[in-house]
């Protein structure tokens, strides 16, 4: 008798994003352990004249992520904004459907490249694919615009940072597991092949659930723009009343400019991280990769409770500066890791790291109305690919340069970059404090 009850309850969680994300992230942490273990393999007996082996193969490794990343961070600038635009037109699934058919086409490329011995440099033309199904620059906007819209303008940090914490709880379980299942054969095969098959179809699944499932609550337009668009950031313990009737354009460039610099200084220093593991005298294995993955992931967990914390006695301001001075410390002490218990206590100081961004996403929100939040996001999301379009040459060349005598450089630059990330956010929260003291003094 309780069946049908059952499988309700099951249809209406599967309707739900979590599912999506959950899969999603699944799939993805597989994936990226997959890549970087299958490009070290590829990459195992390249020699350059005058140069050793080692530093032959970290500049292989290097060089090969440089391109990848490359093609992931361009292409997806224009499918990206055409799937915001159809999602603020009430497409809502677009930017979320399309781009998960992009990550499962390029998940089915590794595992052919795997299967049938095709070149590595077959997953550009994969990155491209990705690309233009909008990637990340698109699924993820969407996935915090369903979010944001879900919720009230004063709760949207909080609920923004529960969708990190699912997404990060995910990576962590994806990334321990990884490892293992790389190590494991199917039939003559090789390494890597049940990993990829596990993750292509998560993949599949993801795409399902969200193409044939995934409902998309209906807002009305003008009850959104009451409800979401204010005219400047309220502090943390003030509650939003009222519609306002502009955007504080000053706050939003700030929040933009410091979103480029802490996403130039965090994205920088983890372009190098993979191929830093790989090298003496760390020299991971695959299942050593696999929990170094799942430490990263477990920062989404420690900065969703820092934000539990933090959030009772701070406003947004501080928080974002507490996540960019803990980073900066964290990064710093890796620039100096020779072991690997020293890398975990690198990566411990970096606990609260990932509250600025979806912090600064949720104050960028709340300076637009609901029918424009999809754009804006996405906006905020292509800044970040400008980041990317330097910081990703420019760090691994500087990696590459510095490999023989200092790798751990591109690391001290990425924690002074993000020091100075800190300066906008300063700025904005000294406006947003001299903004509530002018009203209290009106208010008197």
């Amino acid at each position: 008798m309780a069946t049908p009850g059952l499988c309700g309850s099951a249809f209406a969680v599967f309707r739900r994003i979590e599912p999506i994300i959950a899969l999603e992230q699944l799939g993805s942490t597989l994936f990226d352990t997959a890549l970087q273990m299958v490009v070290r393999d590829r990459t195992a007996n390249i020699t350059e004249p005058g140069r050793s082996s080692e530093e032959s193969r970290q500049t292989a490794i290097t060089d090969f992520y440089m391109t990848y990343n490359l093609i992931v961070q361009f292409t997806p600038v224009i499918p990206a904004l055409v799937l915001a635009s159809l999602g603020d037109r009430g497409w809502r699934r677009a930017p979320i459907v399309v781009p998960l058919g992009g990550y499962l086409l390029s998940r089915l490329a590794l595992l052919l490249v795997v299967i049938l011995g095709l070149p590595l440099k077959l997953m550009f033309a994969a990155a491209v694919v990705f690309g233009l199904c909008g990637g990340f620059s698109a699924f993820w906007p969407g996935i915090m615009t369903l979010a944001s819209l879900g919720s009230t303008a004063a709760d949207r940090s909080k609920v923004m940072m529960r969708v990190e914490l699912l997404y990060g709880l995910t990576g962590v379980v994806g990334s321990l597991v990884s490892g293992h299942l790389f190590l494991l054969y199917s039939s003559s095969l090789g390494n890597g092949t049940v990993l990829l098959s596990v993750s292509t179809l998560l993949n599949l699944l993801c795409f399902i659930f969200a193409a044939a499932l995934l409902q998309v609550k209906r807002v009305n337009s003008e009850d959104s723009e009451e409800r979401y668009h204010l005219l400047s950031h309220a502090s943390r313990h003030h509650r939003l009343t009222g519609c306002c009737a502009g955007v504080n354009l000053p706050n939003v460039v700030l929040l933009f400019a410091a979103a480029f610099l802490y996403d130039f200084a965090v994205g920088g220093a983890v372009e190098v991280l993979g191929p830093f593991v790989l090298k003496s005298p760390l020299s991971w294995t695959a299942t050593q990769v696999g929990y170094g993955n799942a430490a990263g992931c477990g920062i989404f967990v420690t900065s969703f409770l820092g934000v539990m914390m933090f959030r009772k006695c701070v406003g947004d301001e501080t928080m974002i500066l507490i996540g960019m001075l803990s980073f900066a410390v964290g990064i710093y002490v890796m620039s100096f890791v020779t072991t690997t218990s020293l890398f975990y206590i690198a990566r411990l100081f970096t606990l609260f790291a990932l509250i600025p961004m979806p912090t600064i996403r949720a104050l960028v929100s709340q300076q637009v109305p609901a029918s424009r939040c999809g754009i804006a996001l996405t906006f905020l999301q292509m800044t970040l690919k400008v980041a990317g379009a330097i910081y990703i040459p420019a760090f691994t060349k500087i990696y590459q340069s510095s490999l023989t005598w200092f790798p751990g450089l591109v690391f001290m630059i990425s924690s002074v970059i993000t020091v100075t990330s800190m300066i906008p956010v300063s700025i904005v929260g000294c406006r947003s404090a001299q903004k509530q003291e002018n009203v209290r003094i009106q208010g008197d």
